[in-house]
């Protein structure tokens, strides 16, 4: 089951041997098409692959100069169509200009390389793509094509974007690192989004190093140090014993290497938002994405049942789930005041069988609620080797200084 050759390119290898002049970005932009007309035929992580010598890819001179970075197919890329993996965008034309977050990666040197495949609408319904982990599972959703893309070697950054769980599963059922950004740290514009409060940019790499790189280079923000940090454990029921067993003796590992972690209080706070964030995801998609909702009888059944419960959610629930994030704002705002960041699992277990379903985002959803940032944590493991991610979740806008945490966290599990 096991997919044998897919290894994750380092960004940090990578980006070191661009400045010592062992490789050029001209080069790396041939190893990235070199490496997806070799693999994806059995992975299917690209929906516009990097185009062929000559068709128009410029190396950048950013921090990230040359680097080739994949672009999840709900993000505008200037020049190549945002089909969302939805037949109703079949037909797009191309972008007229780069979103946002595209221009933000070029301008730290990136190259845009092509589009990575995702679930209809970044919703549940998934696309053709492949785990490089074990072929015959699910690499998680929505941001499918770009966990799979950086797992299997293709690119050594690709961008994701997460309204529920869509970087953070995807992430640890892949065996990659992923960051997801505070809730309005970058403009979405350019982007085909699903909920504005909720809607946040990804990015995946293979380590967590990685990720502190691309991230400095993107924000100018130094790389925070990394020392034992004090952590609060949390562990909520809906986990696989597969994962319960791994994230325990993660605690025990954590601890015994220095870190002070502690078991996060009153849990059961957590259920709360938990609950309230479906309803604020589907009563603000069905309003975002109204042309679709008139054109259900088209879409796959998970988006529009989506589309036709927001549309059905009263104005009294809608205010009641949203005073219910405001109040876990203010508490777990309090509670990351005191601490590095909350631990916990990143998904409920290794990435499911089968390609028809991508895996179950409850325990991103209480987070994403509140705009926090998350960090996936690869490097844990089931009895039978499928890949296991931790979750670490920092405050707003503090990016940097979880990513130090997540260096620390890593490299302790690593044994290092």
């Amino acid at each position: 089951m096991s997919a044998p050759g897919f290894r994750p390119w380092s960004l940090r290898e990578l980006a070191g041997e661009l400045a010592a002049g062992a490789t050029t970005p001209t080069a790396a932009l041939a190893r990235a098409r070199d490496r997806v007309a070799a693999t994806d035929q059995r992975l299917r992580a690209w929906v516009v692959p990097p185009a062929p010598p000559g068709s128009g890819a410029v190396p950048g001179s950013g921090p990230l100069g040359g680097v080739p970075l994949g672009v999840k197919d709900i993000i505008d890329v200037a020049g190549l169509p945002t089909r969302c993996g939805s037949s109703l965008r079949a037909d797009a034309a191309p972008a007229g200009s780069d979103a946002a977050v595209v221009r933000a990666w070029r301008a730290a040197g990136a190259v845009a390389v092509g589009k990575t495949a995702t679930t209809e609408f970044a919703y549940f319904s998934p696309g053709p793509t492949a785990n490089p982990a074990a072929l015959g599972r699910t690499p998680g959703g929505s941001s499918s094509g770009s966990a799979a893309a950086v797992a299997a070697g293709q690119v050594p950054l690709a961008l994701g974007s997460q309204t529920a769980g869509s970087v953070t599963r995807p992430a640890s059922f892949c065996g990659v690192a992923a960051l997801v950004l505070s809730h309005g740290r970058i403009p979405v514009d350019g982007v085909t989004g699903l909920s504005p409060s909720l809607d946040s940019h990804g990015v995946f790499a293979a380590r967590t190093a990685d990720l502190a790189l691309a991230f400095a280079a993107l924000t100018g923000e130094p790389d925070a140090a990394a020392r034992p940090p004090r952590l609060l454990f949390w562990e909520p029921p809906a986990v696989a014993p597969a994962m319960r067993d791994a994230l325990r003796s993660a605690r025990d590992r954590l601890g015994a290497a220095g870190a002070v972690v502690e078991d996060l209080p009153e849990p059961r706070r957590i259920d709360a938002l938990t609950a309230a964030h479906p309803v604020v995801m589907a009563a603000e998609a069905a309003v975002e994405r109204a042309a679709e909702l008139a054109r259900a009888d088209e879409l796959s059944a998970p988006l529009a049942e989506l589309l036709r419960r927001g549309a059905a959610t009263s104005a009294e629930d809608l205010r009641a789930a949203r005073a219910v994030v405001d109040e876990g704002r203010d508490r777990i705002g309090s509670l990351l005041a005191s601490c590095d960041a909350i631990i916990g699992p990143a998904a409920p277990g290794p990435a499911p069988e089968g390609l028809a379903a991508t895996g179950d985002p409850v325990l991103s959803r209480p987070w994403q609620a509140l705009g926090l940032p998350a960090l996936t944590v690869p490097g844990l493991a089931s009895p039978d080797g499928l890949p296991l991610g931790v979750q670490l979740i920092g405050s707003v806008r503090g990016e940097t200084a979880l990513l130090g945490t997540g260096r620390w966290v890593e490299s302790a599990l690593d044994g290092g």
